[in-house]
């Protein structure tokens, strides 16, 4: 039976794309999404790998993948920096000036005992040198644990002063029993003023002592013995008191390696040459910078690996969650997304292989924005704002020139700008036209980015440099224009999609089928128009597709234009030529009417959503006026009918989506309405209600989303669009009128008219 048909083929279709259909492979192309991402980044974050041994001679030039601390010269420069820095001497006021005031005051006491001159010679033999030890001991002593001496500056000093210390002549110590009290008070205040003076930050006491025979004999001493045990005495007085601290030299000495620069080898140098010997130290220095096969880590691959599937995996749960949800439709939509990205991503990386430290602008020459607006002018504007995010990741570390950080935020904050720009320039584009207003909003408000990114951030840029990069952003803007003009057609053409860009384009009345339905089919052509109308407005009215109901209403019935007069409203001032046919071959002809004109559109490769329209206007509805003929007919002859009501009905398929099935309301509501003689308010409700109602009964919808709550928003919608567009029409006979239980009047029954007695 004809109605098996359409199943059959469907089946068939649905067994060769398979695919399409399939759970498996809709993960399978996020997985390749996760692994293209993963590729594309690979080329700038993980570093490459070189297969070498020591001893051998490198194959190739090896360059440094980014700039690399060079530890060994580094340490080096650090050693230098702390072998520069000079002894740290620490000054320690010891008051030796009251050291020697106590010597003065002991042999002025001493001499006035009665005591025999040896035995005040052998105290002051022996007390004189030690009150230097006790006086140096003592302060030690007291200033332990002290914050200002540390224990080891302590330690130096004693070891110094014991070290420098002055030996007293025999002689003096003969000398001084014979002083006397006025003489010694005289002595002590010379060897206290020169001491004082002499005391002023003293490493070697033995310079000083060398200065203090001169200070003595220009004194007010007089005595020659006064004089010579003044200058004993003071030289045992003086010691050092500035001290070589190691504590401090040490601190100063980490302090100079901390603050010395480390020494890098920048990006690109070479540090392996073609045919040098690979030396333990050289292939140590590799293997620490991971550049080598046999020592690799991989957990820069595993992180690479999770942050692409954690992007792809974004991409998958906003499609899950969001209105988009592509997943009700075939797998294709989801592979021209991940054509979309990989496109997008070849376009970041040529951006990327012209720049360089030196040229860093150059990355504002990324058509970044090229993979927003083709999503959003192919597919939806939600899943290309989510985009416009992913793609602003991407680019800050494709466009990253360096090595040392994983995002340059300044392509991040670019790629943002232009993005959510091309967005709004072009989310109601109706006219390839618009694509290139668009790309001169790009090319200007990635401009104003980069002037942002100059003021802000880069103020050490020369001013070639901005120029430069405002030009680069200028063009990229421009270049991004003109990549979504070229690729346009190639997703419409290898997805059939319908863009509203090619819906406009396919509207307009000089294509050649529009052309040929005019010239050849008037009436089917002012049909057309008026079907157009009314399928928009009720589409619109439940947010499906209006201009994709227009564009297909004017093409639903090309195939008319193969026998135009075998059609009714084509039909002027002739007889009806199905007057004189079996009823079966006038079914047959009204039918093909839709084959034919998908056949046609194939011919004038017009897009599969189009082709749908004029396959499913009609559905597998039921040609009455046909059929009651044809019973009419074996009853008169009186025979027994070889035919059931499935023979007069339309191969189908029926309405697969809600578009099909509204241009096929309207289709029947045009008709319809234009059949009414002196049609009135309440007779265009009944008669939209009775379509509408008469398609829900034969089932015509069940296979496309309409819900009742949209059929009666259509109605009414209807019911709002044809008072003012329709025209009168013949109506049927009052016999058939009886004969029809009320089902609805479409354009297929008003052709049957013509078959009447």
């Amino acid at each position: 039976m004809a109605i098996t048909k359409p199943s059959t083929d469907k089946s068939i279709s649905d067994k060769n794309n398979r695919w399409k259909y399939s759970v498996a492979t809709r993960y399978i192309l996020f997985l390749l999404l996760a692994l293209l991402i993963y590729i594309s980044l690979s080329i700038k974050l993980l570093p490459e790998r070189y297969d070498i041994q020591v001893g051998t001679r490198s194959e190739k030039n090896i360059p440094a993948p980014a700039q690399i601390e060079d530890s060994k010269a580094t340490l080096k420069a650090q050693e230098e920096a702390a072998e520069r820095v000079q002894p740290i001497y620490t000054y320690v006021p010891l008051r030796n000036d009251v050291l020697v005031q106590q010597l003065f005051e002991r042999i002025d006491r001493l001499n006035q005992d009665e005591v025999s001159v040896q035995d005040k010679i052998s105290i002051y033999r022996e007390e004189i040198p030690q009150r230097v030890n006790d006086f140096v001991n003592s302060f030690i002593a007291g200033n332990r644990g002290s914050e200002g001496y540390p224990d080891e500056l302590l330690e130096e000093m004693k070891r110094v002063i014991e070290q420098q210390a002055y030996r007293v002549p025999e002689e003096t110590f003969i000398k001084i029993p014979r002083l006397e009290g006025e003489e010694i008070t005289q002595m002590k205040s010379v060897a206290r003023d020169i001491v004082s003076r002499l005391m002023n930050e003293i490493v070697d006491a033995q310079t000083a002592r060398a200065k203090v025979a001169e200070l003595v004999s220009t004194s007010s001493l007089n005595d020659r013995t006064a004089r010579e045990v003044v200058q004993e005495l003071v030289r045992l007085s003086i010691t050092a008191n500035k001290f070589y601290n190691e504590v401090a030299t040490k601190e100063a000495k980490v302090e100079a390696r901390e603050n010395t620069q480390p020494v890098f080898i920048k990006q690109g140098d070479i540090l392996v040459q073609k045919g040098q010997l690979i030396t333990p130290d050289i292939y140590d220095f590799l293997s620490k910078n991971g550049l080598l096969k046999d020592e690799v880590t991989y957990w820069p691959e595993l992180g690479l690996l999770l942050f692409s599937v954690l992007l792809s995996f974004g991409v998958l749960m906003f499609i899950r969650q969001s209105d988009v949800n592509l997943f009700k439709y075939n797998n294709s939509q989801i592979l021209m997304l991940v054509l979309i990205y990989v496109i997008t991503l070849i376009s970041m990386h040529l951006a990327g292989f012209l720049q360089s430290e030196e040229r860093i602008y150059v990355g504002y020459l990324a058509p970044v924005a090229i993979g927003v607006i083709l999503v959003t002018l192919l597919m939806d504007i939600h899943l290309a704002y989510f985009s416009a995010m992913i793609f602003s990741i991407l680019a800050s570390v494709i466009l990253n020139v360096d090595k040392s950080q994983m995002f340059d935020f300044r392509f991040g904050f670019f790629a943002v700008v232009t993005s959510c720009v091309a967005l709004f320039a072009i989310h109601r584009a109706s006219q390839r036209s618009a694509l290139l207003k668009g790309g001169i909003m790009v090319s200007l408000f990635g401009a104003l980015s980069v002037l942002i990114i100059l003021l802000v951030h880069d103020s050490t840029w020369t001013r070639a440099e901005s120029l430069y990069a405002l030009g680069f952003a200028i063009a990229g803007g421009i270049l991004t224009a003109v990549l979504v003009i070229g690729l346009m057609p190639f997703f419409e053409v290898t997805f059939g999609i319908l863009s509203a860009l090619k819906l406009v384009e396919l509207s307009n009345p000089n294509h050649p089928l529009l052309r040929k339905l005019l010239t050849e089919t008037p009436g089917t052509y002012h049909h057309s128009v008026m079907v157009g109308n009314l399928s928009e407005a009720a589409a619109e009215a439940i947010g499906a597709d209006g201009l994709l109901c227009r564009v297909g209403s004017y093409y639903h019935d090309v195939g008319k234009t193969k026998r135009p007069m075998y059609f009714i409203e084509n039909q002027s001032n002739m007889e009806n030529p199905h007057d004189s046919l079996e009823p079966k071959l006038s079914k047959s002809i009204i039918v093909a009417h839709a084959r034919d004109g998908v056949e046609m559109q194939k011919d004038y490769n017009l897009p599969k959503p189009i082709r749908d329209i004029a396959e499913q206007h009609h559905g597998t509805t039921f040609l009455h006026f046909f059929y009651h003929k044809a019973m009419k007919q074996a009853q008169e002859q009186g025979v027994e009918p070889d035919f059931t009501e499935d023979d007069f009905r339309y191969p189908g398929p029926k309405a697969q989506s809600k578009e099909a099935a509204i241009v096929g309301i309207a289709d029947s509501v045009e008709a319809a309405v234009r059949s009414l003689r002196k049609p009135t308010v309440d007779q265009v409700e009944n008669m939209i209600e009775k379509i509408i109602k008469g398609r829900v009964d034969d089932n015509q919808l069940n296979e496309c989303d309409l819900t009742m709550k949209e059929l009666d928003i259509i109605s009414k919608t209807l019911k709002a669009t044809v008072m003012g567009i329709f025209h009168s029409r013949i109506e049927y006979p009052e016999d058939m009128k009886k004969t029809k239980t009320d089902l609805p009047v479409d354009s297929g029954q008003r052709d049957e008219k013509k078959d009447q007695p």
